[in-house]
């Protein structure tokens, strides 16, 4: 059964997990929870970033044996409701991490919030308002 408390992994392929983990920790301020050690065969690299004792986190996962090409859409957006204005010195430090700031395809995005691309074509919304 789910509820508030479930915890939630969103698993996303990269093409360089060294610059995914740069975005997500450098410029979001993420930690790193956990990362393979070791190049294995026949398994896939990967690191895990969110916040120690969250209920949410990412799984940024590479297969140097049989890559997968990351495949975002306009609409496949990580939302991060702040509450408040977006800081512009967060989105500087997300473009300095290796993101870039774009237009949403959603113009309601845009109107509350900015939206940041990281370097695999994911889509981070920061928005200002508030969820719930």
């Amino acid at each position: 059964m789910t509820g508030p408390g479930t915890h939630v992994r969103l698993a996303r392929p990269s093409r360089d997990l060294a610059a995914a983990e740069r975005f997500w920790v450098e410029g979001l301020g993420l930690s790193v929870l956990w990362r393979t050690t070791e190049r294995v065969s026949g398994e896939h690299d990967l690191v895990m970033v969110g916040h120690p004792g969250g209920s949410w986190h990412f799984e940024l996962t590479r297969d140097p044996e049989r890559p997968v090409e990351p495949t975002p859409t306009v609409d496949d957006l990580f939302v991060l409701y702040l509450g408040a204005p977006v800081d512009g010195e967060l989105v500087e430090r997300l473009v300095a991490a290796g993101g870039r700031r774009v237009a949403a395809h959603n113009p309601y995005w845009d109107e509350h919030g900015v939206t940041v691309q990281d370097p695999d074509g994911y889509l981070l919304v920061l928005c200002s308002r508030t969820w719930g």
